[in-house]
């Protein structure tokens, strides 16, 4: 018996259904993260009288743009199945080389900011470069650049803070009740992040390439280049966070941004994206940074010890990564 065409016309295809199987995996998580970042809200309402206010959500809002960008960048790198541990350090030397520019060679602030953006951008094209051309992990190559960025940063600022004062404090003023515009910029760089991973050709070869590298290439398209942009770009987004820090301090400081390439890992995988690659959502790496920002928030106000910070946050990394590795066993079976 013949299927009438009206019937056959209107039964969902297959890649139709995967489709919509994907945005309700995805909005499945973005309720599930902001259920998390509402109950820690609750918790420390409740913990704490001061918490629930509008100076400590203004605070939190002014302290996470150079956070939230450097993950957007960090999102695609995990999803090409990579990582890069000089996050951290390319925020310190773009600073650096910013507050240089200014100082020393009188260039005016804009100047400087593009100067500083530019340091940015070719450390991770360097960063993507060698990886790629050599076929080294790009652990053990982030990992010798967060050290050598780290000593041209000292080398730039003679090992000492280089006050900038409000040369560009614009990036860090307030524009409406109290937020400042980094935050905004912040949000727009979200937006587009987004935007270019789930709407562009470019993202679905970033996906492509984290889920099955070898495909691609037979199909086609050759990962180098693409590998390449997106080191470089997120290189650009740690420069872009190196002048929001330097804008929020006045000051431009060698150790700026230590250790901070773990908050970054670690807000992108509480935002479900995942280490094995081929799946990520920069929204959902925004929810990430924001639990990470109200727990360090929450834990100063009760009153918790650095060592029991460091305890807390720790453990709740960990629990991230379980829950993503217990998620693709469970999508491996089904499959």
């Amino acid at each position: 018996m013949t299927t009438p065409l009206s019937a056959r016309a209107s039964a969902p295809t297959p890649s139709a259904a995967k489709a919509s199987s994907g945005r309700m995996q995805a909005w499945g998580t973005y309720v599930g993260l902001f259920l998390v970042l509402a109950a820690m809200v609750a918790l420390f309402s409740f913990l704490s009288e001061y918490f629930w206010s509008a100076e400590t959500f203004v605070t939190i809002a002014n302290e996470i743009p150079a956070l939230a960008v450097m993950a957007v960048g960090m999102t695609f790198v995990l999803i090409l199945a990579g990582i890069d541990l000089s996050v951290g350090s390319v925020l310190a030397l773009s600073a650096a080389v910013a507050a240089q520019a200014i100082l020393v060679w009188g260039l005016n602030p804009w100047a400087a900011g593009a100067l500083g953006l530019l340091c940015g951008l070719l450390c991770g094209a360097v960063l993507g470069a060698i990886s790629v051309v050599w076929r080294l992990p790009t652990f053990i190559v982030s990992l010798g650049m967060l050290e050598a960025l780290r000593g041209a940063a000292y080398l730039v600022t003679d090992s000492r803070t280089q006050y900038v004062g409000d040369a560009i404090s614009g990036l860090a003023a307030p524009i409406a009740y109290g937020v400042s515009s980094a935050f905004v910029i912040a949000i727009v760089v979200v937006a587009l992040g987004q935007i270019v991973l789930t709407r562009t050709v470019f993202g679905r070869y970033v996906v492509g390439i984290g889920t099955n590298e070898e495909a691609m290439r037979l199909a086609g398209i050759d990962p180098r280049p693409i590998r390449i942009l997106v080191f470089a770009l997120t290189g650009l987004l740690a420069g872009l966070a190196g002048l929001m820090q330097s804008a929020r301090l006045e000051a431009a400081d060698p150790n700026a941004g230590s250790g901070m390439e773990l908050q970054v890992i670690a807000a992108v995988v509480i935002g479900g994206t995942s280490l094995m690659g081929g799946r990520g959502s920069v929204i959902a790496t925004f929810f990430g940074v924001l639990i990470i920002a109200v727990l360090e928030a929450g834990l100063a106000q009760i009153g918790a010890s650095e060592p029991a910070k460091r305890i807390i946050t720790g453990a709740v990394i960990v629990v991230a990564v379980i829950i993503d590795t217990v998620r693709q066993r469970r999508a491996a079976r089904r499959a």
